[in-house]
């Protein structure tokens, strides 16, 4: 038999679960949980299964229950169970469950009355129920019997606890009638956790023991001790019926006939029995599933457009029909071509606001990483005058020169020529390499198609590094012309007579072109090597420019900490250690003078490497270099000391003229450079992959070999494909069943104090993981009648009872329960 209170919503749950069972786990709708609480031999068991419409549980009296059952009920169209310790063996005789549930039952917690927390988890498919998770949990008991340990209390509190605690769990509250209502310990666990009593709804079992001449109309009526949701009373099987094998459809039958014909029930019958309370978890699950689906709608609709587009796409992809597949090819080429152009131009729909790529990348080599290694190439001071010094001592030889000899400025420049061929040759590599790595960007969209992505790789790289081989040679020409012809007639040149005359402070700041009070970068830095009782490592806000570079406490810049001169500043790399990784520069004094008070060096630290070279880059342009260690190629050991001021007075004039004119060369390069790159390496393979790529694909004779699907991508296309489809039936059914169900408002409040809580205090909220304080066990005050009773005076008089007391324990964790 099924659960009749269930017909009219399984079908369009079922469907649902059906539809998003397909769409996968990221659109699953957790249906509640039920959990049925309430003391020893109270008939929670019977509800349960009056609920599922079987008989599978194990009878008997005292505690039966000894363990957990995690019952999951799942939608099939055969009806069987299954248990997670038994995995791969099918139920079908549900008296078979039965002792295997025994079993299971004494092979952990023995024969002899013992519990475990450790629970049983049964799996029933049948075609007659909803996917949902319910709980038959221990008796709560208060005397140890045989094996049960001394604070057996405690332990099933702790164990029902781990349950009724989660949000989705329903509680049912099952008290028998012939006991004290007002002391039901399933109602003060259900408070416990459930204090505005909107997911309780207490069950009154065994009215039809109660003793004669009483009867619990008040109670069902919801006038004495009321709760939120009410009760609902029900009628289940003997201990003598199910020994007896009366089936649950005549039991429910004589539970009918036994309210139409109780003078204190009659009135009220429709509102009671185990059909009525089908009906009413049955309305709790619509309310349920109602409440979710504005938001679960919203996910679904999300989630199908996502989908829309690509799914179009699948289902225009025929792949055995050779039209389609060419069609493919020329939108792949294109979209491959469109994909490049917008990465290197910066013109991308989607901008990426994480790190630079493409084009960003190649534009932070041309104005930064370049001049950089440009700089990194100029000689210092003393090397430079050494040079100029030895080259005007072996142009005179033996005799002692009267005038400046030119050939020691052509000679110097020269060198310096021909020094600029390694960082533009580096240059031509890193703006290749780039451009391979923003085609690694764009081929990856191309992964459907294997065959097509190897060889769209291998065309593209191929260009990529012929047009590379070409572009050096034409930068080594470049090189070479300006090595052919010294210009002195340029007019940027300062000549012999103006060198004469400039001094070499002056020359430096031409050169760097800036005012003194010209800003060149702000940013964040942290100095990293101020000792602990200077404060340690501290961020500040750094200002460089022409002439200093000072911190400030923040970006206001209103608290500045120091001014820092440039003079005789320089600056070195700081090398990562194992134990650290950071980005860290160190400016120094070159003539070894204190930098910031007592410290020697200022060790910096930037966020990345990024905003290191760019540190480094700007500090270049202030003028300040790094360090190099002066070494006499020659052997000759230290610059000599000039003795001879007619010689230091040719090498100053040399050296402003060197200065003068490298600096020419140096704006020719930085200007030429990115030219000479962009035409001869980027616009090329740009016009290549636009124009030629596609008939070279074409000239390979193996264009329907290259549009044949990776199993991968037949894969994904089929899933996408039927996922779109289980969105879009699952979407449909939602509205169906947003017409087809009503939602019952949630009862007004009731004066629930009553209900003597078991904690005083008890988080709202208990998570996974976390015990919170523990039900105690309620003492009955001395002046208390022992004798247990039935009648409804006793709990008329009983409810007034003074509070019990509170011993404090921990909540056990919440287990996941699937």
């Amino acid at each position: 038999m099924g659960n009749r209170g269930m017909e009219d919503l399984i079908p369009l749950v079922n469907r649902l679960q059906h539809a998003l069972g397909s769409a996968g786990q990221s659109c699953s709708l957790h249906l509640p949980q039920i959990a049925v609480v309430g003391g020893q031999s109270a008939g929670k068991s019977s509800v349960l299964e009056n609920f599922v419409g079987r008989d599978f549980l194990p009878r008997g009296s005292g505690m039966v229950t000894r363990r957990p059952l995690i019952l999951q009920l799942l939608t099939a169209d055969t009806e069987h169970g299954e248990f997670l310790h038994c995995k791969g063996k099918k139920f079908t005789d549900f008296e078979e469950i039965c002792r295997e549930i025994e079993a299971e039952t004494q092979r952990i917690t023995g024969s002899n009355k013992g519990i475990s927390p450790v629970p049983i988890n049964l799996r029933i498919y049948s075609p007659n129920v909803l996917n949902l998770t319910l709980v038959d949990l221990p008796g709560i008991t208060k005397v140890p019997v045989g094996d049960q340990p001394a604070d057996i209390e405690y332990q099933i509190r702790d164990m029902i606890m781990q349950y009724i605690c989660k949000d989705n769990c329903l509680i049912l509250a099952v008290t028998p009638a012939n006991t004290d209502l007002a002391n039901s310990d399933a109602l003060k666990l259900a408070k416990d956790v459930d204090p505005q009593g909107q997911r309780t709804i207490g069950v009154i079992t065994k009215l039809d023991l109660m003793d004669k001449g009483t009867d619990a109309r008040n109670i069902l009526e919801n006038r004495l001790l009321p709760l939120r949701r009410g009760y609902i009373g029900v009628v289940n099987r003997s201990q003598k019926d199910v020994v007896g094998k009366k089936d649950i459809k005549a039991a429910l039958l004589a539970e009918k006939d036994f309210f139409l014909s109780h003078p204190s029930y009659k009135h009220m019958a429709e509102s009671m029995g185990t059909p009525y309370l089908q009906k009413t978890l049955n309305q709790q699950l619509t309310n349920h599933i109602r409440e979710s689906l504005p938001a679960f709608r919203s996910h679904l609709q999300s989630q199908l457009l996502s989908l829309n587009k690509e799914a179009e796409e699948f289902k225009q992809f025929s792949p055995d029909d050779p039209a389609r597949r060419t069609k493919t090819l020329l939108q792949l080429a294109q979209r491959l071509a469109g994909d490049f152009e917008k990465l290197i131009e910066g013109s991308g729909d989607t901008v990426d606001t994480v790190n630079l790529s493409g084009g960003a990348k190649i534009n932070r080599i041309f104005h930064v990483r370049f001049p950089y290694e440009l700089v990194q190439i100029e000689s210092d001071e003393k090397k430079l005058r050494q040079e100029i010094n030895y080259a005007i001592r072996n142009i005179h030889g033996v005799r002692t020169g009267l005038f400046t000899p030119d050939m020691a400025f052509e000679a110097i420049v020269k060198k310096q020529l021909s020094c600029l061929k390694r960082p533009c040759i580096k240059f031509v590599d890193m703006v290749s390499q780039e451009l391979i790595s923003t085609l690694y960007q764009c081929i990856n969209k191309l992964s459907s198609f294997p065959k097509l992505q190897e060889e769209t790789e291998r065309l593209v790289t191929t260009e990529i590094r012929e047009q590379e081989s070409k572009c050096k040679e034409q930068v080594l020409m470049l090189i070479e012309i300006q090595l052919a012809y010294i210009n002195t007639k340029h007019e940027d040149f300062i000549g012999f007579t103006t060198a004469q005359q400039t001094s070499n402070q002056a020359n430096k700041k031409t050169h760097a072109g800036m005012a003194a009070n010209h800003v060149i970068r702000k940013g964040w830095l942290t100095i990293s090597n101020l000792g602990i009782m200077r404060g340690g490592a501290r961020k500040y806000w750094f200002i460089l420019s022409a002439e200093s570079l000072s911190w400030f406490r923040d970006d206001e810049e209103k608290e500045k900490k120091y001014m820092l001169p440039l003079d005789n500043l320089r600056f070195r790399d700081v090398e990562k250690t194992f134990m650290s990784s950071k980005c860290v520069f160190a400016l120094f004094n070159t003539e070894l003078r204190n930098v910031y008070k007592d410290y020697k060096s200022l060790e910096l630290v930037c966020g990345s490497q990024e905003a290191l070279d760019s540190w480094k880059a700007s500090l270049l342009q202030a003028g300040v270099y790094p360090e190099k260690v002066a070494v006499d190629e020659q052997g000759n050991g230290a610059p000599e000391n000039f003795i001879d001021p007619q010689l230091e007075r040719q090498v100053e004039t040399i050296r402003n003229l060197v200065e003068s004119y490298m600096s020419i060369i140096y704006k020719t390069i930085k200007d030429l450079m990115p030219k000479t790159i962009m035409h001869l390496m980027i616009n090329s393979v740009k016009e290549f992959i636009s124009s030629e790529l596609l008939a070279q694909l074409y000239a390979l004779g193996e264009c329907s070999a290259l549009m044949d699907e990776s199993t991968e991508q037949q894969k994904y296309r089929e899933e996408v494909l039927r996922k779109h489809a289980a969105l879009k039936e699952a979407l449909a059914v939602i509205g169906k069943f947003s017409t087809s169900t009503c939602t019952t408002p949630l009862p007004p409040p009731v004066d629930s104090s009553w209900i003597r809580p078991s904690s005083p205090t008890l988080p709202k909220k208990t998570s996974v993981g976390v015990r919170g304080h523990a039900p105690s066990v309620p003492r009955v005050p001395s002046n208390a009648s022992s004798k247990s009773t039935g009648s409804l005076q006793q709990i008329a008089r009983q409810h007034h009872r003074a509070p019990p007391s509170v011993p404090r324990r921990h909540l056990p964790a919440i287990p996941n329960v699937k």
